[in-house]
């Protein structure tokens, strides 16, 4: 299929000579490379002249060539802006591949409701909210939210306050993170006080509301209130560490963006750095392949392009005064004219040679090595990014809390005899093994694990809500719909339905939801999903050691009790003392007589009776 003119000199020597774009089209018409030109004519003609100097991308670009089409244009600025859009529109091969890395998020603050939440999103839209970044890494504006969070009470969950509350605080607030809005203990008036702060923070005037957080407590300590001022006091330490980590080195306080490149093989990452009034308030991160035959020059060009030209009009506010590339490329001056026009000022972009500003474009060099090393690394549940792990398992799952306190359920028999029940507790990502429970089922189900799943999940919160402490945040089943379905019923008949439940498969790893016909798939190497089989994993081998203890005791009893004169307090007496058949069998008849109950001549008997009942 041609499109355009066929590639070859002929028709090549009669393009235009004028600025412009160029696609070359393969044998079924599709695009194969976008390029921009100041003379169309003279750059694809250079393809054909190449020869064996050439690249050898560039050498394979023209042997798998048989069309170019051209656009003409009335400027360089244009063509540029045109290869941009025509490059993020048709992704072709023979370009460098430009990913956005969607890990660097923003925060979302949602003022537009009576008791707003702060969270992190990857999705900027159009609804009334306050977004702020990207910021620096997903790990560290996820600890730096959960800071502030955690020292102004700003809670966490997601429920449509007030018309949509639960009947009871959750764990945040029990442990001090949350004043519990929720259920009426903190007004609006005083919460809205509260995320006014958060905004002013997020925005970047952290100086301003440390001064006004001393001055609280300093007042409070002078009335005698030292529980208030040793909040205050936590609140201003926590402000202290967002500055820092904000700040990054005030030059002149500019507004800059700041790019770094590193490249790996094929593989390239560039980082944009955005910094206002001296402080790094976000960052881009764009991941490149195909990038082993482009100089690094080329590599900084598509890196802007793509940022300045391939979205749209910029709004001329978030244009900064500089730019600044660790090298240039040919089109810089062009570059800087079209952001100059947008932005109604100069925005120079320049290399730096020296003094402080390359020790910014250094700076984002190491964000761009750091930002490439971490693609290789996947899966990474416990340590230091649990936080963010639960974070991400409560995006997932649409969870209304953040699932800080996580119960597994799992049913475990033999061919329906002694079925018994593991729910295993999960604090913050991490076992809480105090809080792990095993029960006996007491109906008679047999193999049917669905009532079972449902006595075992009844039981366990029976107990739990008798107790009045925190409910898990999100109950977990070893399983697929139908004992997702035996859960939620157990639920609903002790009126606990708020307490989300999921299930996973251990089939396909599916993750069940009420509602959801379909099963959800998270990514293989999802940390969230790590997790949850972590849990469900954990529950599994609970409940099989307790059956397994109740199977070996229910043989010894059998082989116990066909000994004459061995009821079932001298069974009990003899498991107690010796553990297992084994040991009852290496006793001598002396240890088994010294039992209560027992005479050195009924433990000889004992042992008769097994060493011939095993030969």
């Amino acid at each position: 299929m041609i499109r355009g003119i066929p590639f070859d000199q002929a028709s090549v020597g009669r393009l235009s000579t004028r600025p412009g774009v160029y696609l070359f089209h393969g044998e079924r018409g599709e695009v194969l490379y976008v390029g921009k030109a100041k003379s169309l004519r003279v750059r694809v003609r250079s393809y054909l002249a190449g020869g064996r100097s050439a690249g050898i991308k560039t050498r394979e670009l023209v042997r798998a060539a048989r069309s170019v089409e051209t656009l003409v244009v009335a400027s360089e600025e244009e063509a540029l802006i045109l290869e941009a859009n025509l490059i993020k529109e048709h992704q072709p091969r023979f370009n460098i591949q430009l990913r956005d890395d969607k890990k660097y998020p923003y925060v979302k603050v949602t003022v537009d409701e009576p008791f707003p939440r702060a969270y992190v999103t990857r999705r900027v839209r159009e609804d009334g909210s306050r977004y702020f970044g990207p910021f620096v890494s997903v790990g560290r504006v996820r600890r730096a939210l959960d800071l502030v969070k955690r020292t102004h009470g700003v809670r966490s969950c997601r429920y449509d306050l007030p018309r949509e509350a639960p009947s009871r605080p959750c764990l945040d607030h029990h442990i001090g993170r949350c004043a519990a809005p929720c259920v009426g203990l903190q007004s609006e008036e005083h919460y809205r006080h509260m995320i006014d702060r958060l905004l002013r923070v997020l925005g970047g005037d952290v100086a301003n509301v440390q001064a006004e957080v001393e001055q609280e407590m300093h007042k409070a300590s002078s009335e005698l209130d030292f529980e208030r001022a040793a909040l205050l006091r936590d609140v201003l330490a926590g402000l202290d560490g967002i500055a820092r980590r904000q700040r990054v080195h005030v030059v002149g306080g500019g507004d800059q963006d700041v790019v770094g490149i590193a490249r790996d093989g094929q593989v390239a990452a560039a980082v944009t750095l955005h910094i206002r009034g001296g402080v790094l308030i976000g960052r881009d991160t764009l991941t490149m392949s195909g990038v082993e035959d482009e100089a690094e020059s080329e590599i900084v060009a598509r890196s802007v392009s793509h940022a300045y030209l391939s979205r749209g009009t910029e709004a001329a506010g978030t244009l900064p005064r500089e730019v600044l590339l660790p090298a240039d490329f040919e089109d810089r001056p062009v570059l800087e004219k079209i952001l100059s026009g947008r932005a109604g000022r100069r925005v120079a972009v320049r290399v730096p040679r020296r003094g402080a500003k390359v020790g910014l474009v250094e700076l984002a060099v190491t964000n761009a090595r750091h930002s490439l090393s971490e693609q290789v690394r996947k899966g990474e549940v416990a340590g230091p990014h649990t936080e963010e792990v639960l974070y991400e398992l409560q995006d997932r799952l649409g969870l209304k809390v953040v699932p800080r306190l996580i119960v597994c359920f799992d049913i475990s028999h033999t061919q329906g005899a002694e079925a018994v029940a593991s729910a295993v507790l999960f604090e913050n990502g991490e076992p809480c093994r105090s809080g792990y429970r095993h029960m006996k089922i007491r109906g008679d189900f047999g193999n049917d694990d669905y009532r079972s799943m449902e006595e075992a999940v009844r039981r366990y919160f029976d107990r739990k809500r008798s107790e009045e402490g925190p409910l898990p945040d999100l109950a977990l089943i070893d399983g697929g719909r139908g004992q997702l379905g035996a859960a939620r019923a157990a639920l609903e008949a002790i009126g606990l339905e708020q307490v989300a439940v999921a299930a996973l498969a251990k089939r396909q790893e599916e993750v069940y939801l009420p509602g959801c016909t379909n099963g959800l798939r998270l990514p293989r190497t999802a940390r969230s999903l790590l997790l949850l089989q972590r849990v469900r994993d954990e529950a599994h081998r609970f409940a099989v050691r307790y059956n397994r203890k109740l199977r070996s005791r229910r043989t010894v009893r059998s082989r116990l009790g066909d000994i004459p004169g061995i009821g079932p307090r001298r069974q009990q007496a003899l498991l107690s003392r010796f553990g297992s058949l084994r040991g009852v069998k290496e006793a001598t008849a002396a240890d088994i007589g010294r039992i209560p109950g027992f005479s050195e001549a009924m433990g000889a008997r004992v042992l008769a009776y097994l060493n011939a009942r095993t030969r």
